[in-house]
């Protein structure tokens, strides 16, 4: 974690910052940033949060080194601001007053840190530690719960990842996190090691040659990211604090009134928030399991009739938020699907105006399951197989137009087209080697845009043609959770390693690569195209917050 981008932790918060592009826009903040070492500085992202609010505003330098807020963005009153820009700290002013019906003014002066280690991202610990990407590949399945930042500083021997770290890791759920760990229950799901008894040896030893277990000084270079430049600067993010640090937002969306919803991956709720003003309103959701599974939802979606669905993980079921009365309904898998490890991590209602059907899908039977929001039967449709019989398990299952799940294997290379009527799953294979498909999106056209999470690219099935066209995201450790593309041909992913979210024009190829303003545990995408420009929607899954990311060209 940047230790230097955290609001309220006592170090501040090192957030990102952008010059707009039109200099007849009037400017609520503005200035320059230095440092001795580079007296003009781009691509340093500027915060600034206005004292008691739970909203930060960041931009970032131009090519000049110079940044500027836009004046409907800052009421006049006193901010705190923070700086995020790798090897450096924030030197002063820490704060800086807006007047009434003036600009404000703050040049910063930055210095230079005397702990990188400590301001390194995931993505930038994955480029430095000893070994191979593919020997590090291992360690995306520790991001979803904490930072490597746990495991560089740890003194641990590779024996000691190998029996006590590891089995215990694997113990927990995914929705875990240091300050509340979740135990899974006993069963498959629980009982499965993080990594398998063939890979821990090597796994240790990439562990303890990264770590401090061979005394207090790194034997290898500590490697960063590049700032922003060009068209990455020319942004406004936005971060929402939530109620409490805890929260889990998984995954953000907009619903038809604009307002923001979100999932919690570690407890029972879901949210929603006024992007005004900040305001959140939660919804309890009930227990579906009194067995101590553990807590959480995942996906979070909005029907066509504006009802709110989200899955309910290790509950084994799925909650529907009732708009007509703003009661939570759950809804229980049968019986014989119910078991310790019963997982549902998706849940797709947006289709569900075609024939009145939510569908879900259990990852641990990798059955699809179905629920008539009509009559609230919920009917186990079986296991996910082509017409061989071979399982097509999926992780993500968007529907198509036609509301026809399209499963995508996240645990191989195929993505899945479900037929409700035979039961048989059609299966097309990604071109890319090792492609993990995770999650995706259904666009106006009927085509679907996946995330390829090992293969460091983004996937578009065309159900007309049967066809896969592919496209490589340039950022390092890119590794997309999940892409969502744009009228225009642009695709934007997101993941849980660089802090980055990609936007990629696949007609030209251009990428830009958005820093976010502090550790931002991605999951979930979502653009929002109702302005003149697309907005990304994500939520900071570790961070308590969620982020709307503005681009400006």
């Amino acid at each position: 974690m940047v230790k230097n981008s955290i609001f309220g932790l006592g170090a501040g918060v090192a957030l990102g910052a952008l010059l707009l592009a039109s200099p007849s826009m009037a400017q609520g903040l503005s200035g320059k940033v230095t440092s001795e070492a580079e007296p003009t500085m781009e691509g340093v992202l500027v915060t600034a949060k206005k004292e008691g609010s739970t909203i930060a505003t960041t931009v970032v330098t131009n090519e000049k080194g110079e940044y500027s807020f836009p004046a409907d963005r800052l009421a006049s009153g006193k901010y705190n601001l923070a700086i995020r820009a790798v090897g450096y700290v924030l030197d002063g002013p820490k704060s800086v007053d807006v007047p009434e019906g003036a600009a404000g003014r703050a040049d910063i002066k930055l210095a230079k840190t005397k702990n990188l280690a400590a301001q390194l991202s995931n993505a930038e610990w994955l480029l430095s530690m000893p070994g191979t990407d593919k020997d590090k590949r291992f360690l995306d399945a520790c991001s979803s719960c904490h930072t490597y930042q746990r495991i560089v500083n740890s003194t641990y021997e590779a024996q000691d990842f190998r029996d006590i770290i590891f089995k215990r890791m694997g113990s927990y759920s995914p929705g875990s996190v240091p300050t509340k760990p979740q135990p899974l229950l006993p069963g498959p799901r629980g009982e499965r090691p993080a990594v398998s008894d063939k890979d821990a040896p090597s796994a240790s030893e990439v562990l303890a040659n990264a770590n401090l277990s061979q005394g207090p000084t790194r034997s290898y270079e500590l490697k960063t990211i590049p700032r922003p430049k060009g068209r990455a600067t020319k942004v406004i993010i936005t971060e929402y604090d939530l109620p409490a640090k805890d929260w889990e937002p998984h995954d953000v969306i907009l619903d038809h009134e604009g307002m923001v919803w979100f999932s919690d991956f570690g407890d029972q709720r879901m949210g929603r928030m006024d992007p005004k003003t900040g305001k959140v309103e939660t919804f309890q959701t009930p227990i579906l399991k009194a067995d101590g599974s553990p807590k959480g939802g995942l996906e979070i979606d909005e029907a066509p009739n504006g009802d709110i669905w989200l899955s309910g993980m290790y509950q084994g079921g799925v909650y529907r938020w009732e708009r007509a009365t703003g009661k939570v309904i759950g809804y229980k898998l049968p019986e014989k699907m119910q078991t310790p490890s019963t997982q549902e991590s998706m849940v797709q209602p947006k289709h569900s105006d075609v024939d009145g059907y939510v569908w879900t899908n259990d990852q641990q039977t990798h059955s699809l399951v179905r629920i008539n929001v009509k009559t609230g039967e919920v009917e186990d449709m079986g296991v996910e197989k082509d017409a061989s019989g071979k399982p097509v398990p999926g992780y993500g299952i968007p529907t198509d137009l036609n509301n026809r799940p399209m499963p995508l294997e996240f645990s191989g290379t195929h993505i899945g087209w479900f037929d409700p009527k035979t039961g048989i799953t059609e299966s097309f294979a990604t071109p890319f080697v090792g492609s993990a498909p995770r999650r995706g999106h259904v666009d106006a056209q009927g085509r679907m845009w996946f995330a390829e999470y090992r293969a460091n690219g983004v996937g578009m099935f065309d159900p007309k043609t049967k066809e896969i066209k592919e496209f490589k995201i340039k950022a390092p450790w890119g590794s997309p959770y999940d892409a969502q593309a744009t009228s225009k041909g642009e695709v934007w992913s997101g993941n849980m390693a660089n802090d980055m979210v990609a936007r990629l024009d696949t007609n030209t190829g251009e990428e830009v690569d958005y820093l976010l303003p502090r550790e931002t545990n991605i999951r979930r995408v979502f653009v929002d195209e109702k302005g003149p420009r697309p907005t990304l929607w994500v939520g900071s899954n570790h961070g308590a917050s969620v982020v709307k990311v503005e681009p400006l060209d």
